[in-house]
């Protein structure tokens, strides 16, 4: 099968893990199909380079590119995409994400006659203007998203909070276009080591910024007593959360780690006894997937895949540092109820979550549609 996969970003080569998932499914898919990646924003160079055994063409625009340079843009992608078609013909497009890349695919796809596929994969079906985040606050990005949608022969989602948002944000998407399949984790790289283990020790891994809510987190962490927690990941609110942690005299409990690899984060998840996720919107939270395959139950915020899966931990309402606190208290005091939902998780994950169920799925999906 000829796969066309549209993303705003993709690995520069083999060992830039840019966005991780992404590099393990073309990976994967690349084994038995032909994959050709279409890379608009990221890596910063136009370029042809071979990855995994997928061809990767890049735009390299960079990342804020607006204005007449991105009409540009989706010009230039879909002229790529009419050449690509012509040299080897794609039976499929899918745009991960269903931004400017499911807007690209959408049009190339009437254009050419060709199926798309589109993955709903972060903010585009949401807005917080407290924050500056989703592409539902403005007529502009809303537009695209709805054309993303409008074009597209089937619609990806990760769960049922994220189909449900569908609708609430407007858009009359008839229910037998919207497919559930999931992103799913390299259970060979993200697996279990419990004698590493560090008691009352919890972790949480996401970008410092509003979304990811880590201010909740840090005030649950403040109403429990001997609980440490290892915060992974980098980003624009890095020191006001710092800052909070000293103010909430907490800050020797918390270790602020930076950026960490991805082929390390299995060994800080190995020494933890609780993931936590505390997003006000996820599409789909892959660390709960991530600490499951580790062994490592979740408590997460009422967003993402894990209300649809509560053998992969507990869940609170969101913004809710009390309840959170609670949860984590709860468990803590319970280690077999803890240990039930550690095992579950992994098992979970192993059975339902695999970057290999995940390709099998979308070449599935992929064969309906030709």
């Amino acid at each position: 099968m000829n796969i066309g996969i549209l993303l705003p970003g993709f690995s520069s080569d083999e060992d830039d893990w840019a966005i991780p998932v992404q590099l393990n499914l073309v990976k994967e898919m690349a084994h038995k199909h032909d994959v050709r990646v279409i890379a608009l924003r990221y890596p910063h160079r136009k370029d042809t380079y071979q990855i995994h055994g997928a061809t990767v063409h890049s735009l390299g625009v960079g990342a804020w590119t607006r204005g007449f340079r991105r009409l540009k843009l989706w010009f230039d992608a879909i002229q790529l995409i009419k050449q690509l078609h012509k040299e080897t013909p794609f039976d499929v497009l899918h745009a991960m994400w269903g931004d400017e890349t499911g807007l690209i695919a959408g049009w190339a796809g009437k254009q050419f006659g060709i199926p798309v596929v589109v993955s709903i994969a972060g903010g585009e079906l949401v807005g917080f203007d407290d924050i500056d985040y989703g592409l539902q606050r403005s007529r502009f990005s809303k537009w695209i998203v709805g054309q993303a949608l409008k074009h597209a022969s089937a619609i990806v989602v990760a769960c049922t909070y994220t189909r449900r948002l569908i609708a609430k944000a407007g858009y009359s998407i008839p229910n037998e276009r919207i497919y559930t399949i999931s992103l799913g984790v390299d259970t060979s790289v993200f697996t279990s080591q419990p004698e590493n283990q560090i008691p009352k020790r919890l972790i949480h891994v996401a970008s410092l910024i509003g979304i990811k809510d880590q201010s909740t987190l840090l005030k649950a962490i403040a109403v429990l007593d001997d609980i440490s927690v290892d915060i992974i990941g980098i980003g624009r609110d890095e020191q006001a959360l710092k800052t909070l942690a000293r103010n909430l005299n907490i800050d020797h409990r918390v270790s602020f780690l930076g950026a960490i690899h991805h082929l390390e984060l299995p060994k800080y998840y190995n020494r933890a006894q609780i993931n936590l996720l505390t997003s006000r919107h996820e599409g789909l939270g892959m660390v709960t997937l991530e600490a499951g395959a580790c062994g490592i139950a979740t408590i997460s915020t009422s967003v993402g895949l894990l209300p649809d899966h509560p053998e992969l931990g507990m869940t609170v309402p969101v913004g809710d540092h009390q309840a959170m606190a609670s949860a984590i208290q709860t468990l803590l005091n319970n280690p077999t109820q803890l240990q039930r939902l550690s095992d579950s998780a992994q098992k979970t994950t192993q059975e339902k979550f695999s970057i290999q169920r995940t390709a099998s799925a979308f070449i599935k999906l992929y064969s309906t549609l030709n």
